[in-house]
């Protein structure tokens, strides 16, 4: 039996939904727009976070209000389907993962609701053990690039560690001081972003000296598409991971070599049930997985914190508290790893 099975008949309830605005300021100042989504009927309500990039995806959706028809009384299996079926954007989104986005804000409520109407927690209708989850804290250095951003949550937490986005404005010096820091567990190279605030061009000699530096982290999304990129990082195969290109077990398929690590963001990959396969997947083949976040401002980071409990609590999860994206994070924030969670109805979790 597959692990959708196990969930797949659950009875789920529903009176309606509604839109729920949440907003909040990123560590570089920008405004980041996020949307809940409430689905309730039976007495109870479960809620999913829309993490959409683009604003004005959101004020459309918000705009738009509760315009599609889910009431009845469903199995869970059959309302993700009828949700995967609808076109949830009021206008055609900016970027097409943006639909992946939405599906599981909607589908991520509906398996909340369900578990609730029925009483039980994730873990339990999976048969799991959820474990404390370990995390590391993502970030980008600024421009010009400096370690201030990595000394000043260091000085909230020494044992913190860190998945870091390299650019190719960061010197040798730069790079030699964070290796004095003994906490970076993966770089991010940003290998597949266009048209975003986050690109990064590939760069054969940026690759080169970070593997060189830190020959024990993970790899992620390097660009290996032309000769120069990929003879820098020949030698470092087995720390290549990937993220951006994972949607579902397809992808990890198409891969160039077999990895030995996977990013799998539950909001990426959209569908609970294709959720899922993507985990079956990596457990029959050997691959690692980690966690990683959008940016939630909301239960979306709980519930994707929840997920890494579950099925990969040791790996390196970009899953820090939400609180390390403020641009001065307080003190007090849970130290790595998180949890477990409390078992309780539902499909939450608040660390």
């Amino acid at each position: 039996m597959g692990i959708f099975d196990l969930i797949a008949g659950l009875s789920v309830e529903v009176d309606g939904y509604r839109l729920e605005d949440l907003r909040g300021t990123m560590g570089d100042g920008r405004e980041r727009v996020c949307t809940l989504v409430w689905i309730s009927g039976g007495g109870h309500e479960g809620v999913g976070e829309d993490v959409v990039y683009d604003a004005e995806d959101h004020v459309a959706f918000q705009q738009a209000g509760a315009v599609h028809d889910l009431r009845g009384r469903w199995t869970l299996a059959d309302l993700c389907e009828r949700i995967e079926s609808l076109d949830l954007f009021p206008e055609p989104p900016r970027r097409e993962v943006s639909r992946r986005y939405r599906v599981w804000a909607f589908e991520s409520a509906v398996l909340d609701l369900a578990l609730r109407q029925a009483g039980r927690s994730l873990a339990a209708a999976l048969g799991r053990t959820a474990l404390p989850m370990r995390y590391v804290c993502s970030l980008r250095l600024g421009e010009p690039p400096t370690l201030e951003p990595v000394r000043r949550r260091l000085e909230l937490d020494q044992g913190l560690r860190f998945k870091l986005d390299a650019t190719s404005s960061w010197t040798p010096e730069l790079i030699d001081e964070l290796v004095a820091t003994a906490a970076v567990d993966s770089v991010d190279f940003k290998g597949f972003y266009r048209g975003t605030i986050v690109d990064q061009a590939a760069d054969p000699l940026l690759y080169r000296r970070v593997a060189e530096a830190f020959p024990d982290a993970w790899l992620e999304d390097p660009d290996l598409s032309s000769p120069d990129t990929a003879a820098a990082l020949d030698d470092a195969h087995d720390r290549i991971t990937w993220d951006a290109p994972i949607h579902s077990v397809a992808d990890i398929e198409a891969l160039a070599f077999a990895p030995r690590m996977v990013n799998i963001k539950p909001s990426r990959v959209g569908a609970v049930r294709d959720l899922f396969a993507t985990y079956e997947h990596c457990e029959a083949h050997g691959i690692g997985a980690y966690g990683g976040g959008q940016t939630e401002l909301g239960p979306g980071r709980g519930q994707a914190q929840y997920l890494a409990a579950l099925f990969h609590p040791d790996g390196p999860n970009d899953l820090a508290p939400s609180a390390y994206n403020d641009p001065d994070p307080p003190p007090g924030i849970p130290s790595s790893p998180l949890g477990p969670p409390v078992e309780q109805p539902g499909f939450r979790w608040e660390p």
